[in-house]
């Protein structure tokens, strides 16, 4: 059983940067540097000499991988890595082409081509991956030791082998796989060209998904309340859609993890990012007791700052009296980031500043682009390629430096190869929240006006519960979903009702939640496309706070640990990567310390209110 490559990156939910728009003329990327275009003949061919080695590669070693003697099973694996390698540098040009206009009907056709060509390719490979989960722990061990070409494998085999109980036979390994193009991928696409084909009426004006989500920033409250409106009738039109596709997926998901033998829904997630259940079990245990002190505590205060006595849920991201309305241009914006990065490492300034100095990055606002933000790694033979939606508020130079610290770390963790370059979901959020650290403590260090830092540091707070206490009740929405999808078909009343039941819970008493709020579960990408990804971002904020408290304490050699850290890219778990740095995430204490970050911020703005 290979280990699934995601080419569909999760996209960060940004629909809380403040209302406007950047004056500048945005970049858009140039994807020239994979293919020159959907009909080039250059990937035509490519795609044909990766079928024509892919059918070779099986003829010459199915059924034997067991036989291979150590170095002949290093060369099987370079040789499967160079493969699926240009498969990858393909598909993910087809992904970034559908993400930059997947209104394009033509851009939907090649993306779901692609998959399907792509699939039906490396379904050749996929015997290598099972017959070395088929060779017993001590002959695999043996050969290890027999081979240094080997060797070197061994962190991706030991990833490979967390697998192995849930692991099904060659026929149905197969089945599932090229099943997966009218599968899972096909709902995915359904729930992206829905997105990107929903208008949302507010005031009057129609507007995309992603612009009208972003309306629910805007200082006055009258347009927050009409964006909010118009959200709850646009996704109430398509809320049965919605509801199918995510039933659908649940079962889906259900009936496979119950032939692979996973004892609950989150663990497969789990095994992919090689963290035990009951570690993560322990994160949102210690997040959910701490809502009170966090998102409780806050929210409560920024009721009275607004000078309401109950906040509305287009309130949660209205932007506080004193915060800075202006617009930050474009290029004042990448400086910004830039000099934070520079400031910690000019080293990571230094490629970072490739994404501005080469078309790499994606901020133009267009109909058809896809909302929020991401970071798509590609392969280590090109480059990362960001997508952002650049409306030029504060919490969108946070989102960029989010996504720069994604592709820096991609760039570095590149250089381990394709097979070996892949982080864990867990550590992949480690350089991106800690570059927003890196920028949003420089914006603060540098500001003297005790109002406008109150408001960066009420910013910075609502940013860190996003992160954290909403991503954590995104978790625990879909766990009720999917235990309760077990029953039966769930209608959309009582997802909605799940929904609710989590905000509630996770927002406090300081929220009225009117009843249309109940179909904001549906706009949420991460629940097709990767469940139970969301907690990936409360461990790396967490994982990052305490990190980031080493470094302030003055930890020697701290950069240059940290470069070493991205650069091991998926070769090391978590406990090897924080060991130099004496953090140990099995510990509760671990993520108390992380929790209480966020805490002293609120304290900070207790006190000064």
């Amino acid at each position: 059983m290979t280990i699934p490559q995601d080419f569909r990156l999760p996209v960060r939910d940004t629909a809380r940067p403040a209302g406007g728009s950047a004056a500048d003329a945005l970049p858009s990327w140039d994807l020239s540097d994979l293919y020159a275009g959907p009909d080039d003949p250059k990937l035509a061919a490519e795609l044909d000499a990766a079928e024509a080695e892919a059918k070779a590669f099986q003829s010459a070693h199915a059924g034997k991988v067991a036989t291979l003697s150590s170095d002949a099973l290093a060369a099987a694996i370079a040789q499967y890595e160079r493969i699926e390698e240009r498969l990858g540098r393909a598909m993910s040009y087809a992904q970034l082409v559908f993400s930059a206009d997947a209104q394009d009907a033509a851009n939907g056709r090649f993306y779901q081509t692609m998959q399907e060509r792509v699939t039906a390719i490396s379904s050749h490979l996929l015997f290598l991956t099972l017959e070395i989960n088929r060779v017993e722990d001590h002959a695999l061990e043996s050969k290890l030791g027999g081979s240094a070409a080997l060797a070197r494998w061994r962190p991706w085999l030991r990833d490979l082998r967390v697998f192995r109980p849930h692991q099904l036979s060659d026929e149905l390994e197969k089945l599932l796989h090229e099943k997966e193009v009218t599968g899972r991928s096909a709902w995915n696409r359904l729930f992206d060209e829905t997105i990107a084909g929903m208008r949302v009426t507010v005031a009057g004006e129609e507007l995309t998904v992603s612009s009208a989500l972003n309306k629910l920033s805007d200082r006055d409250r009258d347009v927050r309340a009409a964006a909010a409106r118009g959200v709850s009738a646009a996704f109430g039109d398509k809320v049965r859609l919605f509801s199918l596709i995510t039933n659908v997926l649940a079962k889906d998901k259900e009936i496979i993890d119950g032939w692979r033998q996973y004892p609950r829904p989150t663990s497969a997630r789990n095994r992919a990012n090689m963290v035990e259940d009951e570690v993560v079990d322990a994160l949102v245990t210690a997040v959910r007791e701490s809502f009170p002190r966090l998102s409780h505590r806050y929210y409560g205060m920024k009721a009275k700052w607004l000078g309401l006595p109950k906040l509305m849920h287009w309130d949660r991201n209205a932007p506080l009296p004193d915060q800075d309305d202006a617009t930050i241009p474009w290029p004042e914006a990448t400086r910004r980031v830039l000099d934070s990065y520079a400031a910690f490492s000019p080293d990571l300034a230094a490629i970072g500043r490739r994404f501005f100095d080469k078309p790499w990055v994606d901020a133009a606002l267009r109909p058809g682009k896809a909302s929020g933000a991401f970071a798509h790694p590609t392969v280590p033979s090109a480059h990362p390629y960001l997508l952002v939606n650049y409306h030029g508020k504060t919490r969108d130079v946070m989102t960029l430096a989010h996504e720069l610290g994604h592709g820096v770390h991609q760039i570095l963790a590149g250089e381990q190869g394709y097979l070996l370059s892949s982080t864990p979901l867990t550590l992949a959020e480690t350089a991106s929240v800690f570059g927003e650290m890196l920028t949003f403590r420089a914006l603060l260090d540098a500001e003297r006006d005790p109002k406008r830092r109150r408001a960066l540091l009420a910013s910075k707070v609502e940013d860190m519960l996003n992160t954290v206490v909403r991503q954590i009740a995104f978790y625990r929405f879909e766990t009720l979903l999917h235990d309760e999808r077990k029953t039966g078909e769930i209608a959309h009343e009582r997802i909605g009702e799940l929904w609710m039941q989590v905000q509630t819970e996770s927002l406090g008493p300081a929220f009225d939640f009117t009843p249309d709020y109940s179909v904001y579960w549906a706009y949420i990408p991460h629940f097709v496309h990767t469940p139970f990804y969301v907690y990936a971002y409360a461990f790396g904020d967490c994982l990052v706070n305490a990190l980031y408290g080493v470094f302030r304490e003055g930890h020697p050699g701290f950069q240059q640990k940290y470069l070493e850290m991205l650069k091991a890219g998926g070769t090391k778990r978590h406990k090897e990567l924080l060991a130099p740095f004496g953090l140990d995430a099995s510990d509760p204490a671990f993520w108390r310390k992380g929790l209480d970050v966020v805490a002293g911020f609120i304290d900070e703005l207790e006190a000064a209110a």
